[in-house]
């Protein structure tokens, strides 16, 4: 019978400076339990500290939840992370310069994992080529404090890629639903596999720990086989979570069968969306679908494309797939991000990543934050504040198609509909067309090296992305050109010759008729 501890022990298994790996996506997955007794021994002991924290998907509620409990100065030393949003304690320290601290993209962490495991010399992609993590630009250092090169440029048969150096990991702490007396571990009640087996592999690999934390015991041997992702010979620990409300299925929700296949739940019909810019920006970007195409939806404002494409009755043939491993079914927004409702598939984060970099997504929709002259985006730093990349370097270097769709500016913009006109009422502060952005987070050079379509999609305007850089192809109807468009960018665009007006039915409140493309 495998070793079962109390969370409490197990934080005291973790020593000085041990390179911790933890698993989890947004709020789903995530050994809640374990990492609340880390901090909690920390604030009584002062131990353990200098650890090294590595992640691949964000993992926190942007208050106290999952990884934020490790948020105290002298518990880490360094954080190697796919996703710093959600988890505001640790980016403050990052940017405070008081940690080392790396952004690498979400999908990149998984494979390391699944690389170490294997004893492999790293990880070999092209995944982040001319963007802040191609150690050319800044290597994914978040700080001056970072100094150690953990990505470098490597030439294979006349082509570029970037190898990620492996790391250790000393301790994996990750989540499972049933452990049986063997450690045999299934994960059955999960939104998804993750890369829980990966990063288990992993510290066995290095002679590490393995501590999982389960909801229940169940005797050995009554484990299907088939639902064991993570065999007891992987498993050195098992803490069965003392309080339900750290092992929810997300942070939002208890448990919904819909998130892993026990049920399928009736689809119901939303209510519509509100007859807003944001409707209007994801009216267009539906426009650019096509049947049976694969498509991943960036969280925030590319959501309502889904919710354009059910209203108008097509969204059953569309197949939305979300880096967590769910192919098919409804994706879930918020704290519930990761978990898709009535799933066709849910598959291992890592192989998702995998079907990623093939090329498998048709269509990516994701937001506009900021963008430059040569068609680079960012969304992951700004002004001080990390956000980081987590999939979006893997999705849009390798999607068929990519639609940036956002505002365009941001900061008080008012907007309405007049008569089939677009009225700006209140401009925003904030201009989101600027000559250089922040941080690389998407390169246009390299899409327009790769024969990439991009599309950037505003309320007001659209812009493709040429071997000139940007280029305005469509204006809103009532839209001024020089005082609406050209006035709140901080760089002049080139104007197509063929510049055309938005489609009028994007600007009518009725139905636009798109399913009969479909």
């Amino acid at each position: 019978m495998k070793k079962v501890i109390t969370a409490q022990e197990a934080a005291a298994l973790i020593k000085d400076g041990d390179y911790v790996a933890t698993e989890g996506f947004v709020g789903c997955a995530h050994p809640e339990e374990l990492t609340w007794a880390i901090e909690e021994r920390f604030l009584a002991e002062g131990a353990p500290k200098d650890l090294t924290l590595i992640y691949a998907a964000g993992q926190g509620d942007g208050a106290d939840k999952g990884n934020n409990h490790l948020g105290h100065e002298g518990l880490v030393k360094r954080v190697i992370g796919g996703h710093w949003n959600l988890v505001p304690k640790l980016g403050k320290l990052a940017m405070e310069n008081k940690i080392e601290a790396y952004n690498l993209p979400q999908g990149v962490i998984c494979h390391l994992f699944r690389d170490i495991a294997a004893k492999k010399p790293g990880t070999i992609t092209t995944a982040g080529l001319r963007t802040f993590v191609d150690p050319r630009i800044e290597g994914g250092k978040l700080n001056s404090k970072t100094t150690e090169d953990i990505v470098e440029l490597i030439n294979l048969d006349g082509a570029e890629y970037l190898r990620y150096r492996p790391f250790k990991v000393d301790v994996a702490l990750i989540r499972g639903t049933y452990a049986d007396e063997k450690g045999n571990i299934s994960l059955q009640g999960e939104v998804s596999k993750l890369a829980a087996a990966s990063i288990a592999r992993a510290a066995k690999a290095c002679g590490g720990t393995v501590i999982v934390q389960v909801e229940n015991l169940v005797k050995a041997g009554s484990l299907d086989p088939r639902l064991v992702e993570i065999p007891g010979i992987c498993v050195d620990y098992v803490v069965v979570c003392a309080d339900k409300s750290n092992h929810m299925q997300t942070f939002a929700e208890h448990f919904n069968p819909s998130y892993c296949g026990d049920a399928k739940y009736p689809a119901s019909g939303s209510a519509p969306m509100k007859f807003d810019e944001r409707k209007l920006i994801c009216r267009r970007c539906a426009m650019e679908l096509k049947p049976n195409t694969v498509i991943n939806l960036g969280i925030g404002m590319a959501e309502g494309v889904a919710k354009v494409a059910n209203e108008e009755g097509f969204s059953d043939k569309l197949t939305l797939t979300v880096e967590a491993g769910p192919v098919g079914g409804v994706p879930q927004s918020g704290l519930n991000f990761g978990a898709s409702m009535n799933a066709e598939a849910i598959l291992d984060q890592s192989s998702q990543f995998d079907f990623y970099l093939g090329g498998g997504i048709d269509y990516a929709f994701l937001g506009l934050a900021q963008c430059d002259k040569e068609g680079n985006i960012n969304v992951s730093k700004f002004n001080g504040k990390v956000a980081g990349c987590g999939g979006f370097i893997e999705i849009t270097q390798n999607a068929k198609k990519v639609c940036y769709c956002g505002t365009f500016t941001a900061g008080g913009l008012k907007v309405e509909v007049q008569d089939g006109k677009l009225v700006i009422l209140n401009e925003g502060k904030v201009k989101k067309f600027v000559p250089s952005v922040e941080q690389v987070t998407f390169s246009g050079k390299r899409a327009i090296e790769i024969g990439q379509s991009v599309l950037y999609v505003t309320e007001r305007a659209v812009f493709e992305l040429s071997e000139d850089g940007l280029v305005l192809t469509e204006i809103a109807p009532g839209i001024d050109l020089e005082r609406d468009i050209l006035a709140q960018m901080e760089f002049a665009p080139k104007i197509s010759e063929n510049l055309k007006t938005m489609d009028l039915s994007i600007f009518n409140p009725a139905l636009m008729g798109l399913a009969k493309n479909f």
